[in-house]
C-alpha cells in the first residue's frame, strides 16, 4: 500500500506543476485581420476609386476618389491601376503605385458584394 501512496503524489505533483508551468498565451493563428506584406494588387479605377475587393474582404475607399464624372481622378490609368495592397490594421488596407498614389480603404463589415458594381 505504501508503494501506491508514492505513486500517486507524484501523479499529484507532476499534475499541479503542468498547469502551472505554461506563462504564455496560446498561439493563435492568423486570421484576414492579421497585418500582411504589400502585395500586388491590380485596382479597379474605371468607375473612380470607392471601394475593392481584397483577401476575402470589401473595403471602401476613405474618401472615396472620382472625377466628378464616376472616372479615376487625373494622373490614374483606367481601367485599373497596378501597385500593391496591404492590410495595415484590422480594419484598413493600403494602396500604393509607382505613380505615388496612396489609397486608405476601410473594411465593410459583413459585406458579401459591392455597394454599386461597376460595369464597362
Amino acid at each position: 500500500m505504501r508503494r501506491h501512496s508514492g505513486w500517486v503524489a507524484v501523479v499529484v505533483m507532476v499534475a499541479i506543476t503542468a498547469g502551472c508551468g505554461r506563462s504564455e498565451p496560446p498561439e493563435v493563428a492568423p486570421t484576414a485581420t492579421a497585418l500582411s506584406e504589400a502585395v500586388p494588387f491590380v485596382l479597379r479605377t474605371h468607375c473612380g476609386i470607392v471601394e475593392t475587393k481584397f483577401d476575402g474582404r470589401y473595403y471602401e475607399a476613405v474618401p472615396p476618389l472620382s472625377d466628378g464624372q464616376e472616372n479615376p481622378p487625373p494622373g490614374w490609368d483606367n481601367p485599373e491601376q497596378s501597385g500593391t495592397m496591404q492590410i495595415i490594421s484590422p480594419t484598413e488596407a493600403e494602396f500604393r503605385d509607382a505613380a505615388g498614389h496612396v489609397v486608405l480603404f476601410r473594411v465593410r463589415p459583413q459585406a458579401t458584394a459591392f455597394k454599386r458594381p461597376c460595369t464597362d
